[in-house]
């Protein structure tokens, strides 16, 4: 199980990010900000993969992109894959066995912020 920091409720920073501990609530913020205004459905697909139905629109998938970039280099251990197809843009977070905690708080975190 990954050990994560407490950055207030629901949060799901792993110790072993290496973003500066003063930016993490800024990037927090960043992620929670994507799931309120972009993510209209979400699904488990499964134990290690989660996906994010997104608003299809350029300027999601374009804030989507830089940020997934910037998480991975603090967050090596995240894949995303965002897919854009058929007038549908989706992001997949998946993650190695060992982060799953990351993943089930992330997920609960988009659940939270989903049609807010």
């Amino acid at each position: 199980m990954t050990e994560m920091r407490t950055l207030g409720e629901g949060s799901w920073v792993p110790q072993e990010c290496t973003l500066p501990t003063v930016e993490q609530p800024l990037r927090l913020a960043e992620f929670d900000d994507l799931f309120a205004s972009a993510v209209v459905g979400m699904e488990r697909v499964d134990r290690l993969r989660v996906r994010l139905e997104l608003r299809p629109a350029p300027t999601v998938a374009g804030r989507a992109a830089d940020l997934v970039t910037r998480e991975t280099g603090c967050c090596s251990f995240f894949t995303f894959t965002l897919t854009a197809t058929g007038g549908q843009l989706a992001l997949d977070v998946a993650v190695p066995e060992g982060h799953v905690d990351v993943l089930d708080a992330l997920a609960a975190r988009a659940g939270l912020q989903e049609g807010a």
